[in-house]
């Protein structure tokens, strides 16, 4: 419980205000935790809390395009070769999730560097 008390402070003062919102899955520790800061004044009384195992999955939803592609390749043999195929994966990922523009770069900037830069850059 002092692990998710922890998280949940270091979220809000990296935010910059408390969350309207808080979407949590079955572990208790989580849910004692919430509590307690509602109770000390940490959060807002009004701070929703919603029950969910599936809304917090997300991010590994997220990673499943990686999975199927590369579980069909059995493995890799080197770090290097994994690394480069995850990448160029994700890359074309955010692309289609449109995650940055491609409208900056000209025909003579497709070469993998320049839409690297153009990819790291709207981060």
């Amino acid at each position: 419980m002092a692990a998710a008390k922890a998280f949940f402070s270091k979220a809000i003062k990296h935010q910059g205000q408390p969350p309207e919102t808080i979407t949590l899955d079955g572990y208790a520790a989580s849910h004692r935790a919430v509590r307690e800061m509602k109770a000390d004044g940490l959060l807002p009384e009004d701070t929703k809390v919603r029950s969910s195992k599936y809304l917090n999955n997300l991010i590994e939803q997220d990673h499943r395009n990686i999975k199927s592609r590369t579980n069909v390749m059995l493995g890799f043999r080197r770090f290097w070769s994994a690394a480069t195929t995850i990448s160029g994966i994700e890359l074309m990922h955010r692309i289609r999730k449109g995650q940055f523009d491609l409208a900056t770069l000209t025909p003579d900037d497709t070469i993998s560097p320049s839409v690297w830069n153009a990819v790291l850059s709207n981060r």
